[in-house]
C-alpha cells in the first residue's frame, strides 16, 4: 500500500502513522519529497488489518493499493485469456464466436419452441429464456418459475442448444443449477455476494452482468468472488449502464470490452438488448461489439414481440434476428473470429 502524508505536518504526526503502520503488521518505506511524504507498506494484505483506516487521519491525504484488488480474475494472475466450457461445441472465450438467443419471458411451450428451432437454424449455439424474472413493479409478470426451467430443458433435448437463465435467490440455486448450463446473474444482484458465492459453489459456468451504476472495479471484484470460491468458469457481460441519458433504455458501454480484455483473462459477452431497449438499434450494436472483440453476444428474440410478456420492444423478430446472423459475419472475419 502507499499512504500520501499532507503537506507541512510534524514529525510527530509522521512518526504517529509510522507506529500505527507498524502495529497493523506492515514494514513502512518513507520517500520524502518536495511537497509530499509518502511511505510505502510493506505486507500482506490477505493476513493483515487493512491499511484504508488511515484515510480518517488528519494528516493522511490518500491510501492507494499498490497491486488490484482483484488478484484471480486479473491478467497479471494469469496472463493467457481463459475459456469456459459449456458443453461439448460451446466454449466461450476461444476463436469460435457465440451467440445466445431466445425470449426474454419463457412464456409457453409454444413461444419457447418455435424460438429455439430458428435460432439454431440461424446458427446461435446457446438459448436463453428467462424462467425467473426480477421486475421493477411487483405486479408485471414474474416468470413461470420451475415451470419455465422445465420447458427450458425440454428445448434443450430438442435442439441441443446449452440454456442459459437467471438466478435471482440463493434459495433456487440448486433447483435453477439442476436445470440451466449457465447460471446468469443480472443487473440487480451483481453485488449480492452471497448469491455470487452460492452461484459459484454450483461448479456451473456463471454468466456475471454488469451492475445498473457499476464501477468496473466494482464488476471485476465481484467476478472474483466467483473464481475465488474455485469456480473458474466466469463469464463477464456488459448489459448498459444508467446515465443521464433517455433517448436509450440504458447506455451500453462497449468499451467494457477492450478495458475487459486487458484487465482480465475471462472472456466477455454483450447484451445490447438490454443495452439500449430498443430492437430497431441492436444490429448496430452487435456489428460493434464483434469489431471490438467482444466473446459473444446475448440476444433478445420473440415470436411476435408486440404480444411479448415483457420487454417485447428490445426483443427482435424471427426475420431480423436471422438477417442480424448474416449480416455479422463480415465483421466476425475481420476480428479473425469463426
Amino acid at each position: 500500500m502507499i499512504i500520501v502524508l499532507k503537506p507541512n505536518i510534524t514529525r510527530r504526526q509522521e512518526n504517529a502513522v509510522l507506529k500505527e503502520i507498524q502495529k497493523l503488521g506492515y514494514e513502512p518505506h518513507v520517500m520524502r519529497g518536495v511537497a509530499r511524504t509518502v511511505i510505502g507498506a510493506i505486507g500482506d494484505e490477505r493476513t493483515h488489518a487493512s491499511l484504508e483506516t488511515l484515510t480518517a487521519w488528519p494528516q493522511v491525504e490518500s491510501v492507494m493499493p499498490v497491486q488490484k484488488r482483484y488478484k484471480l480474475v486479473s491478467r497479471e494472475a494469469h496472463p493467457s485469456s481463459s475459456t469456459v466450457k459449456v458443453s461439448s461445441n460451446v466454449i466461450l472465450g476461444a476463436r469460435k464466436f457465440h451467440v445466445m438467443a431466445g425470449p426474454c419471458s419463457v412464456e409457453s411451450e409454444k413461444q419457447l419452441m418455435a424460438t429455439a428451432k430458428v435460432v439454431k437454424q440461424a446458427g446461435a449455439t446457446v438459448l436463453r429464456g428467462g424462467a425467473f424474472k426480477p421486475r421493477t413493479s411487483p405486479y408485471e409478470f414474474q416468470g413461470l418459475g420451475e415451470k419455465g426451467l422445465k420447458l427450458l430443458a425440454k428445448a434443450r433435448q430438442e435442439t441441443g442448444l446449452p440454456i442459459v437463465t437467471e438466478l435471482l435467490s440463493e434459495q433456487h440455486v440448486d433447483l435453477v443449477a439442476e436445470y440451466a448450463d449457465i447460471l446468469q446473474i443480472g443487473t440487480r444482484n451483481a453485488q449480492n455476494f452471497q448469491l455470487l458465492i452460492a452461484a459459484a459453489r454450483t461448479g456451473k459456468p456463471v454468466l456475471l452482468k454488469r451492475g445498473l451504476s457499476m464501477r468496473i472495479e466494482e464488476w471485476l471484484l465481484a467476478g472474483e468472488y466467483i473464481l475465488a470460491n474455485e469456480n473458474p468458469n466466469l463469464i463477464f457481460c456488459e448489459r448498459g449502464i444508467r446515465t443521464f441519458e433517455t433517448y436509450t433504455r440504458n447506455t451500453l458501454d462497449l468499451s467494457t470490452i477492450p478495458i475487459i480484455k486487458n484487465e482480465s483473462h475471462c472472456p466477455i459477452v454483450i447484451d445490447p438488448s438490454q443495452g439500449c431497449g430498443r430492437a430497431d438499434l441492436v444490429m448496430s450494436l452487435c456489428k460493434g461489439a464483434v469489431a471490438m472483440g467482444a466473446d459473444g453476444l446475448l440476444l433478445e428474440v420473440h415470436p411476435n414481440p408486440a404480444e411479448a410478456w415483457s420487454d417485447g420492444a428490445q426483443q427482435l423478430t424471427f426475420d431480423h434476428f436471422t438477417r442480424l446472423m448474416r449480416e455479422i459475419k463480415p465483421f466476425l472475419a475481420a476480428a479473425g473470429r469463426d
